[in-house]
């Protein structure tokens, strides 16, 4: 196996022990021993358990901004943004990929994690605005969006039987192509829910990354 290839390796059972502990809990030897090397060979690959902190949070940004870029293809505006909105729940069934990039975020009490962490989010930023063209309020709240549900599928509310969870896990927030009716309209666009601007409901508001 090439450095490089080793490289990667530790970057992914990394990127499952931080997912757990974050910066502060994790423990490089944790992660060593998940990617079947030494301890003294890590910090070959990685000076400093934070340098390897901050790679993961790298990665994660980068991951999203790629996909993003794949799914959009030839497309802008809101079909390009439909596009990345259904790709994004697919990252998000990978846990540890959405538990990581919520580490992140806590991470940033570290000036050096805050810094990677702005630039992280500045490319996925700039991508969207890129690829889409849409206007900044409509890219705001995208985002906004997009974080809710990252903390809505971070705590399993889908999986809370009260009003209040059921009410942010309804189907028309979580899923961009469905209509208030569970209906899926032919063209990927959706009905109300495609509004550009906040509204008074939980189920008007149009979807965004999950």
């Amino acid at each position: 196996m090439s450095a490089q290839q080793r490289r990667e390796s530790v970057l992914a059972a990394a990127v499952e022990e931080f997912a757990n502990g974050g910066l502060t809990g994790t423990s490089t030897e944790a992660i060593a021993t998940r990617a079947g090397i030494s301890q003294p060979y890590l910090f070959r690959l990685f000076p400093t358990k934070k340098a390897l902190f901050i790679a993961v949070v790298e990665s994660s940004f980068a991951r999203t901004a790629a996909l993003f870029e794949q799914v959009a293809g030839e497309r802008t505006g809101k079909a390009a943004l439909d596009a990345m909105k259904e790709s994004y729940s697919g990252l998000l069934a990978d846990r540890s990929y959405l538990l990581t990039q919520l580490h992140a975020y806590a991470g940033c009490y570290d000036p050096d994690v805050r810094v990677a962490t702005r630039s992280g989010f500045r490319r996925l930023w700039e991508t969207v605005e890129r690829i889409t063209g849409l206007p900044v309020d409509e890219l705001r709240f995208f985002f906004a969006h997009g974080m809710l549900i990252n903390v809505s599928v971070a705590m399993d509310l889908s999986a809370v039987d009260d009003r209040w969870a059921q009410i942010i896990c309804s189907p028309t927030f979580l899923n961009p192509l469905l209509e208030p009716d569970g209906s899926t309209e032919p063209d990927g666009s959706t009905g109300p829910a495609s509004s550009t601007g906040p509204t008074s409901t939980v189920d008007e508001l149009p979807a965004v990354p999950r």
